[in-house]
């Protein structure tokens, strides 16, 4: 095991593990100049988008500061230590455990509240672990403002209004993530899908040929030979 991953398990431990119930909305100030809903939910509040909005004592607050040090060192550099938590965060939720998903964007969150992976992590969490698109949604769109947004941000943007049935609202995103991230495969098929409910066939064709070239997923690949076909493409 790496320094890195015994330094954040053995810290990670300290967190707090309360209850919280659902809270009135309310806006709150999580990084300098970002507002955002405060919006909590029944799960331990270290599994909660920036722990749960909880009110942190001194001694929290030091416990905080000792984690970012301690990680900071493990990893080198305290960018670099930012990269290797969110990544384990989207590797934790690429294998379904939204659980450990939060609690890595919640210590990125420590180490770098202004950037744009935060916010992008914790949409992804909210979405699937607690099915509040409206949530999602308002993260997702401060990611857009945030510095150093991931390339798959607006893939992922794109894929969410798609799944909310709004591919109008979808498609221009969806065109910016294939200029973004032109070698994701399906980025290109939910851009193909997104032309296609807008009534564009060739546009849709064009991009489910794209997607075809950029190793897709296997649903993707799935989901681009049944548009083929409905769409009747060449």
């Amino acid at each position: 095991m790496s320094a890195f991953s015994k330094t954040a398990r053995t810290l990670a431990v300290l967190a707090s593990l309360t209850w919280a119930g659902i809270a009135a909305a309310q806006t709150v100030e999580v990084a300098p100049g970002v507002q955002v809903t405060k919006k909590t939910y029944s799960a331990p509040i270290n599994e909660q988008p920036f722990y749960g909005f909880a009110e942190k004592t001194p001694e929290l607050r030091a416990t905080d500061e000792r984690f970012v040090s301690a990680l900071t060192q493990a990893a080198g550099t305290r960018q670099r230590a930012f990269e290797e938590t969110t990544l384990r965060g989207w590797r934790a939720l690429g294998a379904g455990n939204t659980a450990e998903a939060a609690q890595r964007f919640n210590q990125a969150f420590l180490l770098a509240p202004e950037q744009s992976g935060v916010y992008h992590g914790f949409a992804a969490v909210v979405q699937v672990r607690f099915n509040d698109p409206a949530f999602a949604e308002e993260l997702f769109k401060i990611a857009r403002k945030q510095p150093n947004p991931p390339k798959n941000l607006n893939a992922d943007y794109g894929r969410f209004l798609l799944i909310a049935r709004r591919p109008g609202d979808a498609r221009p995103v969806l065109e910016q993530a294939i200029i973004d991230a032109p070698n994701f495969g399906d980025a290109w098929s939910n851009l193909a899908f997104a032309r296609i409910q807008n009534g564009d066939r060739t546009g849709a064709c064009a991009a489910a040929d794209e997607a075809a070239k950029r190793n897709p997923s296997v649903n993707a690949s799935r989901d681009l030979a049944l548009l083929k076909s409905n769409a009747q493409c060449k």
